[in-house]
């Protein structure tokens, strides 16, 4: 199964809201880190807060965080609150003469293929994901700073310095 990008996005947000440590994190700051725009994570948050997986403070000081403990937050949650969790063939397909027992037969092999798929979500939690991705970029920075040639730099950085030297008047 193929999840969405905003799922994709969710589950990087989720993480960023796990890492955290119980203090609330400002979209602003979750757009600019994930390379979102504002607008989609609103739009993320909002679904995620009405599957009580994130809770929202209003106000200078408010933010979003976790609604209760990574370990407590399943990945099929994220799954469930994020795509299309009923799977089946278009009850059009009756009409145009298939047999309602085929249509029916296959709808149940896909709502088990979900089930099991999601099944295997649920056997792993968010502080799972916080943790593993945090250990491998850990793991990652003694090796890339042991290496000879740079790494290729995104166009991003340097619009952001061409940016900055209008702003200052260069």
């Amino acid at each position: 199964m193929r999840l969405n990008k905003s799922t994709g996005h969710a589950i990087r947000i989720l993480i960023e809201c796990a890492r955290a440590d119980g203090r609330l994190v400002k979209v602003a700051d979750l757009a600019e880190r994930l390379d979102l725009t504002m607008q989609n994570v609103f739009k993320i948050v909002h679904l995620l807060s009405r599957a009580d997986l994130i809770a929202a403070e209003r106000g200078r000081n408010g933010g979003v965080g976790l609604a209760r403990p990574a370990g407590e937050i399943r990945m099929g949650d994220i799954v469930r609150a994020m795509e299309a969790t009923d799977v089946g063939l278009d009850t059009g397909a009756l009409r145009a003469g298939a047999r309602k027992s085929a249509v029916t037969g296959v709808n149940r092999v896909l709502d088990n293929a979900l089930g099991a798929f999601v099944a295997v979500l649920d056997q792993h939690t968010l502080a799972d994901m916080a943790g593993s991705t945090k250990a491998k970029m850990v793991a990652a920075a003694p090796a890339a700073r042991e290496r000879k040639s740079p790494q290729p730099r995104v166009a991003r950085p340097v619009i952001r310095a061409r940016s900055a030297a209008r702003s200052s008047g260069n």
